[in-house]
């Protein structure tokens, strides 16, 4: 944990985060920062928190040491979001401060409850509500549900114009002591443009449209500085990762970069023979493309890529007249994710039967992906001359298709 200043009487609170998956779900494989924010005005607020990883409530003791701060002083517990990584440590300050007051949305109220028992001294806010801590720091609150929880509101200083938004304008992404976007160059500032993205798939995807909705909401809000629960501090140019995420956004119904992503699978690498010529055809063809392997690539790497791809391919065998299940497990995610409206094209090997079309058309109908596909090609057993010529035809089509819709999108 470490504690550094944001602004004039708001203070950082951060811990780096390795070696799990995130939600129990996702490959962290840069870390997560979990962040939380001290306000000191007459009175004294923590906005979010950090859950009891890494000798809490201890660590918590020694950062406020450090600020002159005494526990007991603390008399907000702002909740913008009551998900466990930032409301975990809820019970472990009740312990050394019972007398704080919680101010959240109605919704974190009743998970509040739930979560932790905890029902006393709550303040139920809700769009444009304010309350002043004094020495002119007068927090406004903005509801911004599903971002990605239902409870989300975000908390704005008006003296700072510090937008604390936790979960949105996050990333993923360890901190080290130059936790601001005007400490870091412009390599690592494209570190946490590209971990930004992969959180955003991983974790905010699906809530897209009330992304749009949020940023609609606090664009007038004169932003200075841009607080997420996790990754850096923007504080320099703000509107740099509200723009990032007002593109990645829009990418879930595409067009998205001008980039191919390929998922695939085989079993006995007969499907492997043509997935290697369609990736030699795409380089020749000079478009980036992303190339992951079912399933030993995990899932979180693949949405981000996908995501970010406005053409996809797919190659896999059909097994047990069905798509290769890691394949199918992939697509199912990628449908509940709302990775829509991309160029596609399919091919594969089969054995005695096929059957893997079959199942792809009832994923892309179950989650309503309108992907556009080229017409697949699947041949049996190790694929001829003939079936890789064809593929590499529609392959050399779907680059098209994919600068065409990109081009397209530009020129609009």
């Amino acid at each position: 944990m470490n504690v550094t200043k944001v602004t004039d009487d708001t203070y950082l609170l951060s811990v780096n985060v390795e070696n799990i998956l995130f939600e129990g779900l996702w490959e962290i494989p840069n870390g997560v920062s979990l962040n939380s924010y001290i306000i000191k005005g007459e009175k004294t607020a923590i906005v979010d928190g950090v859950c009891g990883w890494d000798g809490y409530p201890e660590s918590l003791f020694n950062l406020l040491d450090k600020l002159n701060i005494e526990s007991k002083s603390i008399e907000y517990l702002i909740i913008n979001h009551m998900e466990p990584d930032h409301s975990g440590w809820i019970e472990s300050f009740k312990k050394i401060n019972p007398d704080f007051k919680v101010v959240c949305s109605k919704k974190s109220a009743e998970l509040l409850e739930a979560f932790y028992g905890h029902t006393d001294n709550i303040t139920v806010v809700k769009d444009k509500d304010t309350l002043d801590l004094g020495n002119g720091h007068i927090l406004k609150f903005a509801e911004i549900p599903n971002v990605h929880w239902p409870d989300t509101i975000a908390t704005f200083d008006t003296l700072t114009g510090t937008l604390f938004s936790c979960d949105a304008f996050g990333s993923f992404g360890n901190l080290t002591e130059s936790n601001y976007d005007d400490m870091l160059d412009e390599e690592k500032l494209d570190f946490y443009e590209n971990e930004a993205v992969r959180y955003y798939a991983n974790i905010v995807a699906a809530f897209s449209m009330p992304v749009k909705k949020a940023i609609d909401k606090c664009s007038p809000l004169p932003i200075k500085i841009i607080a997420p629960g996790h990754g850096i501090v923007w504080r320099k140019n703000p509107t740099r990762i509200i723009e990032d995420y007002l593109r990645y956004a829009s990418y879930q119904k595409g067009p998205a970069k001008e980039e191919i992503t390929l998922i695939w699978g085989s079993m006995y690498g007969m499907t492997e023979k043509a997935v290697n010529h369609a990736v030699k055809i795409l380089e020749e063809e000079n478009i980036k493309v992303n190339v992951h392997r079912v399933p030993e690539t995990s899932w979180g790497t693949i949405l981000a890529s996908a995501w970010n791809s406005t053409g996809i391919i797919l190659a896999m065998p059909t097994y047990e007249y069905k798509m290769f299940p890691p394949m199918a497990a992939v697509l199912e995610e990628l449908g509940k994710k709302k990775v829509q409206g991309r160029k596609a094209f399919s091919f594969g090997s089969y054995g005695w039967s096929g059957g893997a079309q079959k199942e792809l058309d009832e994923i892309m109908n179950k989650y309503c992906m309108n992907w556009e596909f080229i017409e697949p090609v699947e041949f049996k057993g190790s694929p001829r001359e003939e079936s890789l010529k064809l593929i590499e035809v529609k392959v050399k089509e779907l680059v098209k298709e994919v600068r065409e819709a990109v081009g397209a999108t530009v020129n609009s």
